[in-house]
Formats: structure tokens, sequence, C-alpha cells
């Protein structure tokens, strides 16, 4: 029997290819919320429509500029989207919006300085090894990657938040963001017909008493730190608690830091994970690319695990990161309410529209990025070629994401390590089938062989 040809492209999500009414779009986006996207937004700037409510999806990057940068408070985040996050990180950076977030910003920014960052770089270098250790075991069979650097990641976000906290339970705190993103983040079908906040939605209620024990060690472990101070390198929550709004003095609560924190930690270890999880899938998929990653990591690490210092001499491992969050950036979709009329491409923007900014759409339009499908890491050769505005994996403008340069180390860290001592194929049949709940995750998993280099 005739084999079928390999793909000349790695796995996508199936567009939509007609419109939808509301019961298919609950369906579709209860299954995977990337699906609602029709397929001709990655051929065009902007694409409208009405499902109960009026709708626009934005592809242009300056259009995405004016949303995300130049008419900010024009701008807010949908209620949807805080919908779905409030019940784990309250009010905080992710989702205040006006003054509230401003102050929150400019109080947390010193921690995310690049001095502060790569000063809790060992904490990255140190659980690459172990990520290393635990892959050797696996080597000589088929391994789920997308686990292995789920464990790797919450590692480095627990050591850099809570580090040394008694009273801070790992696993407990993962099982509650499972729960969370698990029974909470789905689309409901009050979601897609606009009704109003005060609406209860059954699914976001399950996850409540885990989410209450989360916050509680939180605030435990926030309480004990102020009592009893921290040893050795300051992290997240030091440098949280030593931060203050520069023009007020003001700092922030125990439940302002709480809540803070837990935006990292769910942020942080999650993106970071899937980031990896799809960028191993990626040179497994393309072995020349990962040829030319590992001799460049082991040219430059030998076997020992990559450090801080050595990520200006691994420029191909990092466009491989950045690659991979153009065809699987985490954040996959943003959505906006509109609060006054604009226009955007050409087409008026009405107060109470919802304006989606599809990153997943964005980075595959064909009028951005030739061969939008394909792999190709030295698209990013001459980053500053780039459309700011056209490449999003962290957002952008004022409200970018805060801890980019803090993930992009971190992911650059591993996979260096992990490309100087192993080699990865696919394994036939286990390809991972990308599906946007909450972020962009591997369903399945990431299944590859793996063996020694």
């Amino acid at each position: 029997m005739d084999m079928p040809a390999p793909s000349l492209h790695p796995v996508q999500v199936p567009l939509a290819t007609r419109p939808m009414g509301v019961m298919d779009s609950f369906r579709t986006g209860r299954r995977n919320l990337l699906e609602l996207i029709p397929e001709i937004a990655t051929r065009q700037p902007m694409v409208s429509g009405r499902t109960v409510k009026r709708w626009h999806m934005v592809m242009d990057p300056a259009a995405n500029r004016r949303i995300l940068k130049d008419r900010l408070e024009d701008y807010p985040k949908s209620d949807v989207t805080k919908m779905i996050l409030r019940p784990a990180i309250g009010d905080s950076l992710f989702i205040a919006e006006g003054a509230h977030w401003h102050w929150q910003r400019r109080a947390a920014a010193p921690a995310f300085s690049v001095r502060n960052v790569e000063a809790l770089a060992p904490v990255m270098t140190a659980a690459a090894e172990r990520a290393a250790e635990r892959v050797a075991a696996r080597t000589g069979r088929a391994a789920n990657l997308f686990d292995e650097m789920v464990t790797t990641t919450f590692e480095v976000i627990s050591d850099v938040t809570f580090s040394g906290g008694r009273a801070f339970d790992r696993a407990a705190v993962h099982g509650a963001i499972d729960a969370y993103i698990a029974s909470t983040a789905r689309i409901s079908l009050l979601d897609i017909v606009g009704a109003p906040a005060w609406v209860p939605r059954p699914g976001r209620l399950r996850s409540g008493p885990a989410m209450r024990s989360m916050k509680a060690m939180a605030d435990t472990a926030i309480t004990e730190r102020r009592m009893a101070g921290h040893a050795g390198v300051p992290d997240l929550l030091d440098l949280l608690l030593d931060g203050e709004d520069p023009e007020t003095r003001r700092r922030m609560t125990t439940a302002e830091l709480r809540d803070n924190l837990l935006t990292f930690i769910v942020a942080g270890h999650e993106t970071t994970a899937l980031t990896l999880a799809w960028a191993l899938y990626l040179v497994a998929f393309d072995q020349g690319v990962q040829e030319r990653a590992r001799a460049e990591a082991r040219g430059v690490l030998g076997t020992r695990a990559a450090a801080v210092a050595d990520l200006p001499a691994l420029p191909h491992v990092r466009r491989i990161v950045d690659e991979t969050l153009r065809l699987y950036p985490p954040a996959a979709f943003l959505s906006r309410t509109a609060r006054a009329r604009d226009t955007l491409c050409g087409r008026e923007v009405r107060p109470g529209d919802t304006v989606m900014l599809p990153i997943y759409a964005l980075h595959r339009n064909h009028l951005l990025w030739p061969d939008p499908h394909r792999f190709d890491p030295d698209r990013f050769a001459d980053a500053k070629a780039i459309d700011r505005f056209a490449y999003l994996p962290f957002g952008g403008g004022p409200r970018i994401c805060i801890g980019a340069s803090f993930a992009l180390q971190e992911a650059v860290i591993v996979l260096a390590t992990l490309l100087a001592r192993f080699r990865f194929t696919s394994v036939p049949g286990r390809e991972p089938r990308p599906v946007l709940i909450l972020t962009l995750r591997p369903e399945g998993g990431v299944w590859l062989n793996v063996a020694e280099a």
C-alpha cells in the first residue's frame, strides 16, 4: 500500500470556510476557538460580521497599532476575557484597566528589568539540567515532551516566585491551574450571544474551590515572607514586595501581590512550556533545522546546560523560538470591546463592537508573510525588518506582556540545552492537534522519539 506523502507544512488549525450561526459558533468554539476564524482572514487585512453582536477580526499591522497603542483606552479587554480570567487572577495587571493598570505596571516594572531577569537565569539553567536528566531516561523510546516541558517550566516559575516558601504546595497549585483551565476557559453559549457578565456561566463555577485554596496558599506565603524575609538572590515575590509606584509611592497589598503573582505563575509556566513543546515538535518535523541548531548549541555548550551568558552565541536557537511563537502563539486570540466610534481599515467600528486580534491568523497572513505556513526560522535573521505589529506573540503597545524577556530567556536556555544532547524525531500517527482553550495547546501531547545526539 502506498504511504501518504509527508506534509510540506507542520500541523495547522482547520479554519472556517463558511459562515456560522449561533449554535455552530458555540459548538465550534467549545471544540477549538481558533476554528471560528474564517480562512479568508489569512488573506485579508480585516474581516467583519455579526453573530448576535457586530464583530471585526483585524490582521492589519497599522490597525493593530491603533488598537494596542494609539487608541489603547478606546479598546479595553472584552468582558468575556475578564470573566474567564478574573476568577484566577483578580484585577491584576493582565485585566486591569485605566489608572488601576497604570500604577500596577509602574510598581511591577522594576522586577522585570534586564538585570533582575538575568539574575534569575541560574534557576532556569538548573531546571534545564534537570529536564535533560529526565529526557535522558527516555532515550530509545517515545516521550511526551509537552508533559516534560510543563514540569520544567513549573519548576522555574515556582523557584523564581515563591522560592523556599513552606506554605506553597506546588502540586496543589499545579492541580488548581489545570482544573481552572479545563472547567473555566472554554467558551460559553452565553459568551457567543453577548449575555452580560452578571449572568452565571455554570462551567465557571466548578473551579471555585480549587481557586480559593490556591489563593489562600499564596496569601499565606506572602504573609510569611513579609514577616521572615528571604536570603539569597531576590525572587519575584521579594522584588514585588519592594516595588512601588514611583509617582504615588503606593505599594501592592497582599491581595494585589497575590493576584499578580498568580498571573505570572498561570501565564509564565503555561506559555513557556507550550513554546518549548511546539519548538521540539517543529525541529523534529525539520531535521535540517534541528541539525543546524544542534551544531550551534554543542559548539557553545558542549554537554553543559546553557546559561544567560551563552545567549548571544545562540542566534539560531533564538530564531527557532521566534518562529515557533509565530506559528503557534500561546496567546493566539485577543479580544477587545470598542468603547468609541472609530475607523479601521476603512471600516466603521461602533461602540460595543467586539474587535478581535486573531494572532494565529495574523502570523499566517499571506499579505505579511511569504509562504506563511512554512517553518522557517531564518525569517527572523533580521528581526528589525518585521513590522512590530505584524508579530504579536506577547501583544504590543504599553500592555505588552511584562514577562516577555523572562519567557524568551528561559525558552532559549532550555531548548539549547536539550538540542545539544538529544536528537528528536516524529512518531508516525502521533501529530499534535493545535487547540485553543485558554492557550494554544497540543491536543494529545507532543510525542517524539528521543535519542542521544
